[in-house]
């Protein structure tokens, strides 16, 4: 059974336990004393449960007497009642963990694992760009090159017909047919620099200019002839190389003191009113893998 001020004491336990959870710090229900709780009480209780806890645990009863200043009135009571179920629900209390910083300082760069497999996407495949072609040299700059290249020493490499450089000498020709115009197409013709490096006559400069590039001039007037009336209507359509690229040519077998190498029988293939056309170019020597026109319809 419990005495009249035990039951007092829960009872006013029970309603201070209800009022501090509600947020209320005043005592004020079941008919006790209207009072608030002594801040420095708490302090000087969780001492005294040290010492109190001794006691449950065998201590000696005459150390009762250092709480009895505490328990004299029904006040002191209600207050340690207080302080202790304060003390209680404030260590019970769930505190909620502080919310997490999602300020744009705290990201962390580390993907987080949430457990679902993540399907990287699929590459957007890219199409590369095939480079351009380059445009073919101009025949001036052909000519340059080749006039240029005519005062280097010749080289027994065998040349090729095709290739950009080749392919604008070619269109000079063309050129120079359509337009009647011989100068056109001296940048296939053959230097006059390697000429006289490889002629063993006197003079081989003058005999470029006034046999050479004469006959060669006489023919492109025949052929532009052969165009009939609307030569500029007429289109080319290849250049053809006898298949073998012809054959070296020792030196002294043609009044020559340095080798080359020779093709006869080539042909200029084009159309005109519509029907396919060729022309033939007689000769071609060779200066250092190139090759050029030494007599166009034939020897002079």
């Amino acid at each position: 059974m419990f005495s009249s001020q035990a039951h007092a004491s829960y009872r006013f336990s029970h309603d201070a336990r209800k009022n501090c959870l509600d947020g209320n710090d005043d005592v004020g229900t079941g008919g006790y004393a209207n009072e608030r709780v002594d801040p420095s009480l708490t302090a000087r209780l969780m001492f005294h449960m040290r010492e109190a806890s001794l006691l449950w645990a065998g201590a000696p009863v005459a150390r009762l007497s250092r709480y009895r200043s505490l328990v004299r009135s029904p006040s002191s009571l209600v207050r340690i009642g207080v302080a202790f179920v304060c003390l209680v629900e404030v260590a019970c209390a769930r505190v909620e963990p502080p919310a997490p910083d999602v300020s744009r300082e705290s990201l962390s760069a580390t993907p987080v694992n949430t457990g679902t497999p993540t399907v990287s996407p699929m590459p957007t495949p890219t199409t590369t760009a095939s480079a351009a072609p380059k445009p073919a040299p101009s025949a001036e700059a052909v000519a340059l090159a080749s006039d240029e290249s005519g005062a280097l020493p010749q080289t027994q490499d065998r040349p090729k017909a095709e290739g950009p450089a080749f392919d604008a000498r070619v269109n000079a020709l063309w050129d120079a047919i359509v337009h009647d115009d011989p100068d056109r197409a001296l940048p296939f013709f053959f230097p006059v620099k390697a000429y006289a490096q490889v002629k063993a006559i006197p003079r081989p400069d003058s005999d470029w200019k006034h046999r050479l590039v004469s006959a060669f001039a006489r023919d492109i007037h025949a052929l532009h002839k052969r165009l009939g009336d609307a030569p500029e209507s007429a289109k080319l359509i290849r250049f053809e190389v006898p298949v073998g690229g012809g054959r070296w040519v020792e030196p002294d077998e043609e009044t020559n003191k340095i080798g080359y190498f020779r093709v006869y029988g080539s042909r200029l293939h084009f159309e005109s009113g519509d029907k396919p056309r060729s022309f033939e170019v007689k000769s071609l020597i060779s200066w250092r893998g190139e090759w050029f026109v030494v007599h166009l319809s034939g020897f002079k």
